[in-house]
């Protein structure tokens, strides 16, 4: 089972302890070649924080952007600017990937190069002699560009709604045996009203990261999607639902405590009022999930899933702490 407790650990101070960092953080994965990407970057981004992550292959490149919130992709080269755009073109028909824009830099491209470019997805195409300033402003405009994109939860940085029923439709399609875990959290609005948003916000960062790190070091071909609040939707191959459930409730289980005050942690629970404004006892975070499977081309069409987990998803919730549950039952 993977271990992603020290991972987690790591990037993921208790409430009250933590300290928000100095202006934004920008995380690029940069692959370059007879070119210096990084050594401009880093002049025109001077004075906040940057992380540079670089790669030469695209599976390194996917680990990447499975691990890092990553907010562009950065592809030069003083030579073969072909196979820059081939792997432009491959970033963008990936699902996971495609979310993330792509910036490319030549020297002295042709006309030509350039329209093949743009028209292998990439969102700016960077050329000739790099004024610092000018770049400055079109890299930090497609990021915010991509911040504010519908289509990607602002929080987690993860696919929303359109791009999981996209997925989940191509999954149907094709005719895939595949499984379907429907996360959400039991008791988070009480979480939330007695710690605030801030920390419920952390609370479905640190969960996202939990799902992340699970769905991808079991299927790195996976998907995790974020619905809205506390709501999350993953897909693996039927075969590892099972296993990825179970790692996904021991890491939560694990690391959940943390973001309780010691008091409560000690207690076991906070007393915050209810949906009817009276005083209740809620226990520790607890992670709900309601697993489909299709197979032999059971479903043909996301709107059958999407009842058939709402339905499970009550009942799994009904259970007390963490747990998932199958659907064995015959589409409805």
């Amino acid at each position: 089972m993977p271990n992603t407790r020290n991972t987690i650990l790591e990037n993921w101070p208790g409430p009250k302890t933590s300290e928000a960092p100095h202006g934004p953080i920008y995380h690029f994965a940069i692959k370059q070649s007879a070119v210096n990407l990084d050594f401009h970057m880093e002049r025109f981004f001077r004075g906040v924080q940057v992380s540079f992550h670089y790669f030469t292959r695209f599976e390194t490149l996917q680990v990447l952007c499975q691990r890092y919130p990553i907010d562009a992709i950065v592809i030069g080269s003083a030579r073969d600017a072909i196979r820059d755009i081939e792997l432009a073109r491959n970033i963008k028909e990936h699902v996971f990937l495609s979310i993330i824009p792509v910036i490319l830099y030549h020297p002295d491209p042709d006309d030509a190069t350039v329209i093949a470019g743009f028209e292998s997805g990439a969102e700016e195409f960077i050329r000739g002699v790099w004024i610092d300033r000018l770049v400055q402003v079109r890299v930090r405009k497609i990021v915010e560009r991509s911040r504010r994109d519908l289509s990607v939860n602002p929080s987690t940085r993860l696919p929303g709604p359109s791009l999981i029923e996209h997925e989940m439709q191509k999954q149907i399609d094709r005719g895939a045996e595949f499984a379907v875990g429907y996360a959400d959290l039991d008791n988070f609005k009480a979480y939330n009203d007695y710690y605030g948003y801030s920390y419920g916000d952390k609370v479905i960062r640190l969960t996202a990261r939990v799902l992340k790190d699970v769905v991808f070091d079991y299927c790195p071909e996976g998907f995790l999607g974020h619905i809205a609040g506390d709501d999350f939707i993953f897909m693996v191959p039927a075969n590892l639902i099972d296993p990825v459930c179970a790692s996904v409730i021991k890491t939560f289980d694990q690391l959940i405590p943390l973001s309780y005050d010691i008091e409560d942690r000690e207690r076991g629970y906070i007393e915050t009022t209810n949906r009817k404004d009276e005083f209740e006892r809620f226990g520790l975070l607890t992670i709900s999930i309601a697993v489909l499977i299709n197979t032999d081309r059971k479903f043909e069409h996301i709107g059958e899933m999407a009842k058939m987990l709402a339905d499970l998803k009550k009942a799994t919730k009904a259970r007390e702490g963490s747990n998932y549950m199958i659907e064995r039952r015959k589409k409805y």
